[in-house]
């Protein structure tokens, strides 16, 4: 029982640090291009990550060349026998970044992008360009010679790959996987998520509660988290009529109920002066 607990204990340490950086909302853009196999599969079944070779038309460009070669695949074969990918995959599934990558293609840009596409020459040149490719040809028809393929078929007479299986309920990502659903924190980062303008990309500056505030270079924009931003969109009334009205509420006006939380609007000026008698 004490080793139960023990296990269970050294689980949510260790999902709890695999979720601290949930409060990102988004994983960041990455800089670099994958240049193999390994690294372009690395980056697609990483659930916080993988949008990014569709978001960006010279993005999806290497990415094509990518799958269509050859060696995309037997890679893959390779990495699907390895029970540790699956457990990194299925991870970066229940990452709260996550969403934010997925809630990117929410921003108007990414369409601008692919609109230009459309129209760039470039971007069709690039892509028939690999499709027409001898080389990559020759590889698909040397492929059931290539070294790489017939490592692939041979590792399922490899012992070692059956005894990672085995092995996979205490491998410590496993347990780290399966205590995951139990961290409350998993829960609180997905919300934390949720409510952060920055997983909408573009959109979320219109939620931003920096740019409910009007300056001098810009308007003026609605902060949706404001209560008082919808309020906002009432007619103000007019400084004579303010004046008029202090010390009153109007039990139909939504901006009185907001001047509810600041007792000043309602304090009653100051007597002014008597002015000296005349003499």
């Amino acid at each position: 029982m004490k080793v139960q607990i023990l296990v269970m204990a050294l689980g949510l340490i260790g999902s709890s640090a695999a979720l601290a950086s949930g409060n990102a909302p988004a994983a960041p853009e990455p800089a670099a291009t994958p240049q193999t196999s390994a690294q372009w599969l690395e980056r697609m079944t990483d659930f916080t990550r993988n949008g990014s070779a569709y978001r960006d038309p010279k993005m999806f460009v290497p990415w094509a060349n990518a799958v269509t070669e050859p060696g995309f695949y037997t890679q893959m074969g390779v990495n699907m026998m390895d029970p540790g990918n699956w457990a990194r995959m299925m991870g970066s599934m229940m990452d709260p970044r996550a969403m934010g990558n997925m809630m990117q293609f929410s921003d108007p840009n990414v369409y601008m992008k692919w609109m230009g596409a459309s129209m760039d020459p470039n971007f069709y040149t690039a892509l028939m360009t690999q499709f027409a490719d001898p080389g990559k040809m020759m590889r698909w028809m040397m492929m059931p010679m290539d070294p790489n393929t017939w490592n692939m078929m041979m590792q399922s007479m490899n012992p070692n790959l059956y005894t990672k299986w085995m092995m996979a309920p205490m491998d410590p990502r496993m347990m780290q996987l399966m205590m995951a659903p139990m961290n409350p924190a998993l829960y609180a980062n997905w919300m934390g998520a949720s409510m952060n303008p920055a997983t909408y990309g573009a959109w979320g500056s219109w939620m931003a509660p920096a740019t409910g505030t009007a300056n001098a270079a810009a308007p003026a924009s609605f902060n949706f988290f404001n209560p008082g931003a919808w309020t906002g969109m009432t007619p103000q009334p007019s400084a004579d009529t303010a004046q008029a009205a202090t010390g009153t509420f109007n039990f139909f006006d939504p901006n009185a109920w907001m001047n509810m939380w600041n007792p000043a609007a309602y304090a009653q000026p100051a007597a002014a002066p008597a002015a000296p008698a005349a003499k």
